[in-house]
């Protein structure tokens, strides 16, 4: 048996691959554009393992995907692809509707060929999985219960606009195809393998460097953290079991302000790794401009995937972001090898 993961070399697809590795003999087809994201590094536990195999190519080549499905006849198709970071998607907002709405078109009709030319035993068992955002919900004031599966979209960034139209998309395709679809939206994942441009790496790293601690604006913007190893459970456990055309919000039951995250992140560091001169790392936070559009508030209610699967995340955020923290502690040859090139030119320009 076999499974496409497209996105495979990214920070949740590239988690993903390796506990799968780790926990299924099944094979995995890996896919990934290898844009700035993607990296290599990540799945270098896996490049000698003979289950898994890295393909360079992008879910927009049709020509590709289709013969993929084709050689390998997997039994399910896991999108992780995607433009993903909301900062990039305010400058430069083409590569997100390129990617995340053309790829996905191309990849659910690539899909859609495959799955109808399937013999009826494997068009039963067949499933594509899309993995997307609880920012396609919009924004939350503190008074609003989080965000259910029944929340209308209204998506208020390019990113979360381009998700938004994938999901729909894929909706669509169930609805008139019949293709046998299974969404789910998630919350802030953090964890291992994390690209450096996203909160809480990049204040790890900072923090490190002696640099200051970027926060937007008054740092009280709200998300609910999730463990990236948390995350990957839910997936496999809504492949095995997840109702088909159904949307299952992943969330960590962790709300967190982002300056709270970042003391967090500076108390630890400051038990792991003290500064030479005894101050505490918090002494780095640098509060900077707010990014335009910036939501208020994220929240996931996770409670269908615990009634309808029996799943629920094993990590608090105290637990895991010691385990994140730790991390890139001990591995700062990835953290090298990650922050060079156009990652350098990507925070120059964003944070001067």
């Amino acid at each position: 048996m076999t499974i496409l993961v497209t996105g495979g070399a990214g920070f949740i697809g590239g988690n993903f691959v390796l506990d799968w590795l780790a926990g299924q003999n099944e094979t995995i087809i890996n896919l990934d554009a290898l844009t700035y994201a993607g990296n290599l590094d990540t799945l270098h536990a896996a490049q000698t393992d003979s289950r898994h195999t890295f393909i360079h190519g992008n879910i927009g080549d049709r020509v590709l995907v289709e013969r993929l499905l084709t050689e390998h006849q997997p039994r399910a198709v896991i999108n992780f692809a995607a433009e993903s970071h909301v900062d990039r998607s305010i400058h430069g907002p083409g590569d997100f509707i390129q990617t995340n709405i053309a790829g996905t078109f191309n990849m659910l009709e690539s899909v859609r060929g495959y799955w109808n030319g399937l013999d009826a035993k494997y068009r039963t068992a067949f499933r594509l999985l899309h993995v997307s955002t609880d920012e396609v919900y919009g924004t939350l004031s503190p008074e609003d219960p989080p965000f259910t599966e029944t929340n209308r979209y209204e998506p208020n960034s390019p990113y979360s606009a381009s998700k938004a139209a994938s999901d729909h998309l894929v909706r669509a395709w169930h609805h008139t195809y019949g293709l046998p679809v299974l969404t789910t939206n998630c919350s802030n994942n953090y964890g291992p393998y994390h690209f450096p441009e996203k909160l809480i790496p990049l204040v790890i790293l900072n923090a490190l460097a002696s640099k200051p601690l970027p926060i937007y604006g008054d740092g009280q913007q709200v998300r609910d953290w999730l463990y990236v190893k948390d995350h990957c459970s839910a997936i496999r456990r809504v492949l095995e079991a997840g109702k088909l055309g159904e949307t299952y919000n992943i969330g960590g039951w962790n709300e967190k302000t982002n300056l709270d995250v970042v003391k967090t992140i500076c108390a630890i560091l400051d038990e792991l790794k003290p500064r030479a001169d005894g101050a505490s790392y918090a002494a780095q936070i640098t509060f900077v401009q707010d990014r335009p559009g910036h939501d208020r508030r994220y929240a996931i209610d996770a409670g269908k995937l615990k009634r309808e699967l029996d799943w629920k995340p094993t990590e608090t955020f105290d637990s895991g972001i010691r385990k994140t923290v730790q991390w890139y502690l001990d591995n700062p040859q990835w953290v090298d090898n990650i922050t060079s090139g156009h990652y350098r030119d990507w925070i120059r320009q964003q944070y001067g």
